[in-house]
C-alpha cells in the first residue's frame, strides 16, 4: 500500500540494484551533456573565449569570432576579450574599435572566467600556468602543415623551399616550447607557383579562420581525437633575417633567386654589390637575353652587365 510522498523500495536485492544502475546511467549521461554540450551541427557548444594575438593574420581569425559572439544564430563564441603586446597592432586596434575587452600581457587574472584560449600569431610562449587556467585547453592557429615548419616564419619558409602545398593546423599548445602540441583539425592549401609570402599570408589566414571557427564548434570530439605530432618529420622556420637579402650569384640558382625574392622581398629588398658599391635589387624580371659585346666570350656565372638602355643590371 503506498501514501502521497512515501518511497516504495524495491522488493528484492535485484530489483535494487536494477534501480541503482539505472540511476548511475542518468548521472553519467547528464555528466556527458554537460561536458560536451550539445555536438549537433544546429545548436554547437558556445564558448567563453580569451584570444591572444597581435598581427594581420591573427586579425582575420578575431573577425570571424566577433562576428560569431554577436550573432544570434549559430552561436559559437559566448562571450569574447582580447590579449595583445602592443596598443599599435591590429588586433588591439580591431578590438578597441569593437568594444572588446582588451587585456595587456600578461593578463592578471582569467581564473574561471574563460573555458578555453586562442593563440595567432601572438609571438610569446604561454607559461603552465596560464595555460592551465582554461578547462578546454589554448588551441592555435598555425599557417602550415605540422610538424612541417615549426617556428615564427613558416609562410617566408614555405615560399623559399618551393613547397607545393601547404595549410593550416589547428593545435592545442603546450608550455615551454612552440608548435609542438598535438594537432586536432588540419586543411591543405596548394601554393601557386608565382605566390608571394604576402598573398599566402592572405589566403592562409582566412582558411585558417575558417578552419578554427570549424574546431570550436567540435572541439570536444576534436581534443578526443587530437593527434600528437611526429617528431621524426619536424622541420624549422626561424626568423628571416636582413642577412638572408643578400644574393649570391654564383651559388644560386635563377629559381632560388625568384622564390628568395617571393618570400622576402615586400619585407626587405634583395642586395647585391657591383664595382664595390651595395645596391638594392628593386625588381627581379626573370630570364632574358643579353647580346654581349664580345660573342667568343663565354658568360661566367655571377658575371654582372649594366643595360643602359634599360637602367638594369643583366646577371649570368
Amino acid at each position: 500500500m503506498t501514501a502521497a510522498g512515501v518511497r516504495m523500495w524495491p522488493s528484492s536485492k535485484a530489483a535494487a540494484l536494477r534501480l541503482l544502475k539505472l540511476r548511475q546511467l542518468r548521472r553519467s549521461s547528464t555528466a556527458v551533456r554537460r561536458l560536451c554540450g550539445s555536438l549537433s551541427p544546429a545548436a554547437p557548444p558556445a564558448w567563453r573565449l580569451l584570444f591572444f594575438g597581435s598581427d594581420h593574420f591573427a586579425l582575420e581569425s578575431l573577425k570571424l569570432l566577433t562576428a560569431n559572439n554577436r550573432s544570434s544564430a549559430g552561436k559559437i563564441v559566448e562571450s569574447l576579450e582580447v590579449v595583445t603586446l602592443s596598443p599599435d597592432v591590429p588586433v588591439t586596434r580591431f578590438a578597441q574599435q569593437n568594444q572588446l575587452v582588451v587585456h595587456s600581457w600578461p593578463p592578471d587574472n582569467v581564473d574561471g572566467q574563460f573555458d578555453v584560449g586562442v593563440v595567432v600569431s601572438f609571438g610569446c610562449l604561454l607559461h603552465e600556468g596560464l595555460i592551465n587556467k582554461f578547462p578546454y585547453g589554448v588551441l592555435n592557429v598555425h599557417p602550415s602543415l605540422l610538424p612541417r615548419w615549426r617556428g615564427p616564419a613558416p609562410i617566408f619558409h614555405t615560399i623559399l623551399q618551393g613547397d607545393a602545398v601547404t595549410g593550416v593546423s589547428i593545435m592545442q599548445i603546450r608550455p615551454h616550447r612552440f608548435d609542438v602540441g598535438p594537432v586536432l583539425n588540419q586543411t591543405l592549401h596548394r601554393v601557386p607557383d608565382t605566390c608571394t609570402a604576402d598573398e599566402l599570408g592572405a589566403a592562409l589566414a582566412t582558411k585558417g579562420a575558417k578552419l578554427l571557427m570549424e574546431t570550436l564548434a567540435t572541439l570536444p570530439q576534436r581534443l578526443a581525437q587530437k593527434m600528437e605530432q611526429r617528431e621524426a618529420s619536424a622541420t624549422f622556420a626561424p626568423k628571416i633575417h636582413s642577412s638572408l637579402s643578400w644574393v649570391m650569384w654564383e651559388d644560386q640558382t635563377c629559381d632560388q633567386i625568384q622564390r628568395l625574392n617571393r618570400a622576402i622581398g615586400s619585407r626587405m629588398p634583395l642586395r647585391t654589390t657591383w664595382k664595390g658599391t651595395t645596391i638594392k635589387l628593386l625588381e627581379l624580371v626573370g630570364k632574358c637575353h643579353v647580346s654581349l659585346s664580345d660573342p667568343n666570350r663565354k658568360p661566367v656565372p655571377g658575371s654582372v652587365t649594366y643595360q643602359r638602355e634599360s637602367n638594369t643590371l643583366a646577371v649570368c
